[in-house]
């Protein structure tokens, strides 16, 4: 991981120095949790379970940049810096971004196109980051 990354994303105002605050850490994870339980349960619709897959994949995301101290200024960042925060490969980062794609797209243009491979993925890549997020929460930052 290279912190040295997030520093400069400061600089262009990407990324904003805020203190750590353990409350909301947990809050993320707690959330992140809740959420990714419901994104498989697989009474729900496929659509559903995508959203909720993707908010806690941005719960686990956002809590990772809390707890290296820094805010994002938007959604996106949160999860192109998780190569920085967590130290995951490009094969996740690169999932993210797609949902991040889609989700925008379904939000600002109603047109919402996944399926079940997409949502299979995007599940998997959110276990990785609540694994790497819960190895963070054992140790102070």
């Amino acid at each position: 991981m290279s912190l040295a990354n997030l520093a400069n994303l400061v600089k262009t105002n990407q990324l904003k120095i805020e203190s750590f605050e353990q409350t909301e850490f947990n809050g993320l994870i707690k959330s992140g949790k809740i959420s990714l339980k419901d994104a498989n349960n697989t009474t729900l619709q496929l659509e559903n379970r995508f959203l909720l897959a993707y908010k806690a994949a941005h719960s686990f995301a956002l809590a990772a940049l809390r707890w290296h101290g820094y805010r994002s200024t938007n959604r996106y960042t949160v999860f192109q810096v998780l190569p920085n925060t967590l130290g995951v490969g490009m094969e996740v980062w690169r999932i993210l971004a797609k949902c991040h794609a889609l989700r925008n797209v379904a939000e600002y243009e109603g047109y919402f196109e996944i399926d079940e491979q997409l949502l299979g993925d995007l599940l998997t890549a959110t276990h990785v980051l609540l694994e790497r997020v819960t190895s963070l929460a054992i140790h102070t930052p």
